[in-house]
């Protein structure tokens, strides 16, 4: 399979006179899984729509390597978030692409028990499509998304709306066989765990705008913004005229004292039991923060002050306007 570059330039995407999506300029790179993560609302989903060329903006382009991003019967494989099916069996919903694309019957055949199989669904090949549960849709949509071998293959919330088990089992399945079906693939998704888990490069959004983009380990050893931050698991916090986005278990209370590390007030809001410790809910450095009491100290009461020690903590480098890096 060919792999290529999906790139935005420009683009704008507007509903009922709303600008819904701004994207200046955006690099996907091929022949890698991308994470399109964001909290909801962000534009997620219309940004994969609009890559897929089902959502038109009202100026930009997108292309796929040097041309056109690729439009038509089995140029783009999706797996939407609320499946969709036809009438007929799971082989039929399987097979209308591949008819689709003209794909001869043999090679067909051959793509489907080969997708069903890998994709946990060869018992219910010959099961109406519409009588299959939750668990079983989704591995379905991906499967037929998979048959295609597109160039591009999108996935909206591919593990939404499954019960846990069904969830735990598609997380690990998903990572080997985007590997082994698909050229280049862009999947969506609110949940950071997910976005780790699936991709190696991540996009991230918030309000229609792009925040961040690059390899994850990049952006998550170093982001560039404060909402990247949070959105990435982090506490930013100001302490010694610094922004620091702090991961968890960075802020301690009562840490043994180190030169060079940040101290910083804890106004207590509550204290919690969980049963195997206590934590301490509070405001500090302008953020909200939740840290473990140390074992045997006393309870404090709401407004009094502790001090806990930066232990862990990254800068942020670049301010919230500045150029996004997008390293590849």
């Amino acid at each position: 399979m060919s792999t290529a570059d999906v790139t935005l330039s420009g683009v704008r995407v507007a509903r009922a006179g709303r600008l819904v999506l701004d994207v200046p300029s955006l690099v996907i790179p091929g022949g890698r899984t991308t994470a399109v993560f964001g909290p909801n609302g962000a534009g997620k989903t219309t940004l994969l729509r609009t890559i897929a060329g089902l959502e038109r903006p009202v100026r930009g382009t997108v292309r796929l390597g040097d041309h056109a991003a690729p439009r038509g019967p089995g140029a783009v494989g999706f797996a939407f978030q609320r499946p969709v099916f036809i009438r007929g069996t799971v082989r039929d919903n399987l097979a209308l692409g591949l008819d689709l694309q003209r794909i001869a019957a043999g090679d067909r055949e051959g793509r489907i028990a080969e997708a069903a199989r890998e994709c946990g669904i060869a018992p219910l090949l010959d099961r109406p499509a519409h009588q299959l549960s939750g668990g079983e849709a989704q591995r379905v949509s991906v499967a037929r998304a998979l048959t295609l071998r597109a160039p591009l293959t999108l996935l909206d919330e591919p593990l939404s709306g499954i019960d846990r088990a069904t969830r735990v089992q598609l997380l690990d399945d998903l990572p080997g066989l985007l590997r082994r079906f698909a050229a280049t693939t862009v999947l969506v998704t609110h949940d950071r765990d997910e976005a780790y888990a699936l991709a190696d490069h991540l996009i991230v959004l918030a309000g229609g705008r792009v925040l961040a983009a690059g390899p994850r380990r990049a952006l998550h050893a170093a982001p560039p913004n404060p909402e990247t931050a949070a959105l990435l698991g982090y506490t930013v916090l100001e302490a010694d005229g610094r922004t620091l986005a702090v991961p968890p278990g960075g802020l301690v209370i009562g840490a043994a004292p180190a030169w060079g590390r940040p101290r910083i007030p804890l106004t207590v809001v509550a204290v919690t039991d969980l049963g195997h410790e206590q934590r301490v809910t509070a405001h500090a450095g302008g953020a909200r923060v939740s840290v473990p009491l140390p074992a045997g100290m006393e309870p404090p009461a709401p407004g009094a002050v502790l001090y806990a020690d930066v232990v862990s903590a990254v800068p942020i480098i670049f301010a919230a306007n500045d150029t996004i890096p997008q390293p590849r």
